[in-house]
């Protein structure tokens, strides 16, 4: 049968319609087509994984190994290095998609979708055509676009401001003075690659952070925690990590890396917030190549003014701050996100919404997370049609008796 067919009101999807192209949307295809199930991804921009893609700088790895990062169904190369590079990773999407003869219909842009009541279809909206199915399944994540955060006087700012949406390579700013606003994972190799090229870089840590060796007795730090979940109290886990955390990296407090009073794993399932995997930000930092900054007060033409009264010049602004949903502009009627286009969980576990809506990477769990989720959604639109066909058998068996 064919993926979609003409409706009076819009084109009918027979299957489901996957809003976005990227890890999320192509794994969720996957699990489909697996089960028998056509499916239509709509994506904004013109390729896969756009964020990848265009929105990430050059030296960026994946923060855990390959084997906490695989799609369902199909695996990294065997030659792939254990962390894989960014370009490892777009490779691995691409070939995932051949291999699946996946084929998202691109440069889509999203601008409503909303549940029917009459018709108990959804109809979703894109810039020149209409789509109707009796599924609809959020996958364009919590990392939609840059967020950029109200800083007092940074439009006043001579030099060039920069998101790390737009940052490539340290090579731009040797030899200057940059300041670095934001102390996650971005920000910390954001500054490490700015050394590299001999520029300045001066870190902002507003809040408490943890901060963990990426890995530990030559295993990944994430494995090991995951393994001892299996066995032990979440708390007890916690503490074992910042135990081991002190004995390798040292007191992180000393070097203006204050550790948050809740745990780091903890912390992750109540708020999402992800603890940095060292990469050799911590080292640069003891060093005194990487300078540690309180928070921004003030932004001045010329530099910046700190909350602890220091006042300092230089010569170009990086944003680290990360990004944001854009769920909350398009979708409409959905009581399963917040305001901030994120789930209605306190531990990221819901995948399922009402009337037919999905989510798949919202979990807070990277792409461990996206894969568990995409199968659950496979499963359960299966387990639909399964009793749909099961109860059709049974009206006409009636209908002929």
């Amino acid at each position: 049968m064919s993926c979609f067919k003409e409706d009076t009101k819009g084109v009918w999807v027979d299957g489901a319609i996957i809003v976005g192209a990227g890890p999320s949307g192509l794994a969720v295809s996957a699990c489909l087509k697996k089960n028998g199930i056509t499916c239509l991804i709509l994506e904004r921009n013109d390729c896969l994984a756009s964020l990848w893609q265009n929105r990430t700088y050059d030296f960026l790895k994946l923060h855990l190994p390959q084997n906490f990062c695989e799609l369902p169904f199909f695996g990294f190369p065997k030659n792939f290095p254990k962390y894989p590079t960014k370009h490892h990773f777009i490779s691995y999407i691409e070939s995932y998609s051949q291999h699946f003869g996946i084929q998202p219909k691109f440069k889509q842009v999203v601008e409503r979708a909303e549940f029917d009541s009459l018709s108990g279809f959804w109809r979703v909206y894109s810039q020149d055509c209409e789509y109707v199915s009796r599924w609809l399944v959020v996958a364009t994540g919590e990392n939609a676009e840059p967020f950029v955060p109200e800083i007092v006087g940074i439009e006043s700012f001579d030099g060039p401001v920069v998101h790390t949406s737009e940052y490539k390579s340290g090579a731009e700013f040797k030899n200057q003075r940059v300041l670095v606003v934001g102390c996650g994972n971005s920000g910390m190799e954001v500054s490490m690659d700015l050394c590299k090229h001999n520029a300045i870089p001066h870190l902002v840590v507003r809040n408490s952070v943890h901060v963990l060796p990426r890995e530990m007795f030559g295993c990944s730090t994430f494995g090991i925690a995951m393994t001892l979940l299996k066995w032990f109290p979440l708390r007890l886990v916690d503490k074992f990590l910042i135990l081991m955390c002190n004995s390798i990296l040292g007191k992180t407090e000393k070097l203006g890396l204050r550790r948050p009073k809740t745990g780091p794993i903890e912390l992750k399932n109540a708020t999402g917030k992800t603890p940095i995997l060292d990469g050799g930000a911590l080292s640069h930092i003891k060093s005194g190549n990487i300078k540690v900054m309180v928070g921004v007060k003030e932004i001045t033409s010329n530099g910046a003014k700190f909350m602890d009264g220091q006042e300092r010049e230089f010569d170009a602004i990086v944003l680290a701050t990360g990004y944001k949903s854009n769920v909350p502009f398009w979708l409409k009627g959905s009581e399963l996100f917040t305001q901030d286009g994120l789930q209605k969980t306190s531990n990221g576990s819901v995948w399922k919404g009402e009337e037919g809506l999905y989510t798949v990477g919202f979990s807070k769990r990277g792409l461990l997370g996206t894969a568990s989720d995409a199968l659950n959604i496979a499963r359960d639109i299966a387990d639909q049609l399964k009793k749909f066909k099961d109860c059709k058998n049974s009206c006409s068996s009636v209908a002929i008796l």
